[in-house]
């Protein structure tokens, strides 16, 4: 009798087991694909400016200060607006509130091709970042009420290899837009054109959204009762692991007071600082090293995403498998270090800085996605959305600083070379801080 009841017990669980990984892979499938191309093109509107730039500078008469001003305002904008976007998708639900927002940026991604002051220039980024600002933070809040603490980690990579993807496609054809409309198609340049056709398509996206997401587990059409049933058992599980914790945060009052929350606000933005160096002035260095064709930067440019798009989804996995996460954090983080080094060092030789900008783009990109299951794994469903939005805000300010320091001293020294020596600091800095996080927070 009791060898019968045993049998039946280990069923059970085999059958719970395998209900809830067939549950996954489903919401993985229907979930993931569809806000991975939101996010790309998310992404391509907010660093399109580092392609543009190529041509716009000239054609407007902007100094390197303004383009690094301009390129970095959209941040003031991102930072003022992302916990009151966050709040708002939390009351409102993801899928209307993402929707407006991307119809919104999309929009005014496009109208950048009118700009023709820096004053222009300046308002369009501003706006186009208050626009964005809720978009990320609210997708990683969205995804903690489908996946518990320990499929985040492959999901944010898989979600967040939009950012290399993004520079592998991107790349290319920024390049090819603007070689292809330089003879001035009707009647615009191809900086112009490149923002028309990367932003009309975040439009149609924006509405999309309102017919393809859904806001909780509840309305999942595409899921059964029985897979449903699983998948809130288990969120309620991580939930109630996460409660009992010694360090739970549940409210946005102990958020504000959390030193740990601050702390790993200042890890973010030492990861975005070197992310954002790369995105905004990847194709300048390229440019630099000698090669005048923006079809032919636009290749090369590729190549550090093509790396980083593959090195960030072999980590994620490791650490969801291992369930740790400092060092697969921290390890990134001074790899990315160690490229922009290795770029600054040489920067006569092309091979060696492909390589060393390869490096940095490999440990900075996948940095993201290995941050993001540190806040995730104490803070209570109560704080999460403003949590989550707090420290995104504080690491956007990079977002600002990182290409605005870059431009001011490349119109000083001439060279990048003295901002990638400061740049590689900030890494090393916040690398050290990741393992001051204790362990028993965050490896789950």
């Amino acid at each position: 009798m009791s060898n019968t009841s045993g049998t039946a017990g280990i069923q059970a669980v085999e059958h719970t087991s395998d209900l809830l990984e067939g549950a996954y892979r489903k919401a993985t499938w229907r979930l993931i694909p569809f806000i991975f191309i939101c996010y790309l093109f998310n992404y391509l509107d907010r660093v399109n400016v580092g392609f543009a730039k190529l041509e716009m500078l000239d054609a407007l008469k902007l100094s390197e200060t303004v383009y690094g001003l301009g390129a970095g305002i959209f941040f003031i904008g991102y930072v003022t607006f992302g916990v009151p976007s966050n709040l708002i998708l939390h009351r409102l639900g993801a899928r209307r509130w993402i929707a407006v927002m991307m119809v919104v940026w999309g929009s005014l991604s496009a109208a950048m091709l009118f700009v023709t002051t820096p004053t222009e220039f300046y308002v369009l980024r501003f706006f186009t970042g208050l626009a964005e600002a809720g978009f990320f933070p609210g997708m990683v809040l969205y995804f903690t009420k489908w996946f518990p603490a320990q499929k985040r980690g492959h999901v944010m990579a898989l979600f967040m290899s939009a950012i290399p993807v993004s520079g592998l496609i991107g790349g290319p054809l920024s390049g090819w837009m603007l070689s292809h409309f330089s003879a001035g198609q009707g009647g615009m340049a191809g900086w112009q054109w490149l923002f028309l056709l990367q932003g009309l398509p975040t439009v149609l996206l924006g509405v999309a959204v309102l017919f393809y997401l859904n806001d909780s587990l509840a309305q999942a059409s595409w899921l059964s009762n029985e897979e449903k049933a699983a998948m809130q058992q288990a969120l309620d599980r991580d939930e109630q692991q996460r409660a009992s914790g010694s360090h739970a945060v549940h409210s946005f009052g102990q958020v504000l007071r959390d030193w740990h929350v601050w702390m790993l606000g200042i890890i973010y933005f030492s990861i975005q600082m070197g992310v954002y160096a790369i995105n905004f002035w990847l194709p300048s260095i390229i440019k630099a090293l000698g090669f005048q064709s923006a079809t032919t930067v636009g290749w090369l440019s590729a190549i550090p995403y093509l790396f980083a798009g593959v090195f960030m989804v072999v980590v994620g996995r490791s650490a969801d498998r291992r369930r740790e996460r400092r060092w697969h954090l921290s390890v990134p983080m001074l790899m990315a270090l160690a490229g922009l080094l290795l770029a600054a060092n040489f920067s006569d030789n092309a091979t060696i800085v492909i390589v060393g900008l390869s490096f940095a783009t490999m440990g900075a990109l996948t940095g993201l996605p290995m941050f993001w299951p540190l806040p995730a794994a104490f803070l209570g469903s109560a704080a999460a959305a403003g949590g989550l939005a707090l420290i995104n805000s504080l690491g956007q300010v990079a977002g600002f600083v990182s290409p605005f320091l870059v431009g001011w001293i490349k119109d000083m020294t001439g060279s990048t070379d003295v901002a990638l020596y400061i740049l590689s600091s900030v890494l090393f800095v916040g690398a050290m801080l990741v393992l001051i996080v204790p362990a028993r927070l965050v490896n789950r």
